[in-house]
């Protein structure tokens, strides 16, 4: 995001997250790492696009090449819905948490996500650089989120909104 706007959404994202974090941390879909590089702690972040910034490209984020548990803490920042195989990346997220790690998620829902794509395509780098490819949606409902999660074997520890009740931020853990 090189827009003032942009910028000031990914810092407004990045101050909700941050309170969340603990121990090792992976950021995956972390487009320029802003995340990783705000965190005071060790972090890599991950993405499929050549984003500058970004610590290792990928051509999976569900085939990542860490061991299993390595990490304390899973991001996944307005990016779950540009990920078309949603069901094998959580999956690879449970494998790669630790067994008391969190997996954070922000998420805005469909409709809203459309009319902000489309009133910002002109000055949104991701979707002028990068686009929207095959599996990828606007946005995903708290219901389909929340289902999927436990589907893959979460349970939601946390939900709360920010940016003007737009966005959502969720915490979740591995079930039981």
């Amino acid at each position: 995001m090189k827009d003032r706007l942009g910028r000031a959404l990914m810092q407004t994202r990045i101050q909700t997250v941050l309170p969340h974090i603990q121990g090792r941390l992976l950021d995956i879909g972390c487009g320029t790492n802003e995340l990783v590089k705000a965190y005071d702690g060790p972090g890599t972040g991950v993405d499929v696009h050549p984003w500058d910034g970004a610590d290792m490209v990928v051509e999976d984020s569900a085939e990542l090449p860490f061991d299993d548990g390595s990490f304390d803490t899973v991001t996944v920042i307005a990016a779950l819905n540009h990920i078309p195989n949603r069901a094998e990346l959580l999956r690879e997220v449970r494998r790669l948490m630790s067994p008391s790690g969190r997996l954070i998620l922000t998420m805005i829902p469909p409709g809203i996500s459309r009319v902000w794509h489309f009133l910002r395509s002109p000055w949104d780098v991701d979707q002028s650089e990068r686009g929207m490819i095959d599996g990828e949606v606007y946005g995903l409902p708290p219901s389909t989120l929340d289902a999927m999660l436990t589907e893959a074997g979460f349970e939601l520890v946390q939900a709360s909104r920010f940016m003007l009740g737009v966005n959502r931020l969720t915490v979740f853990r591995r079930s039981s």
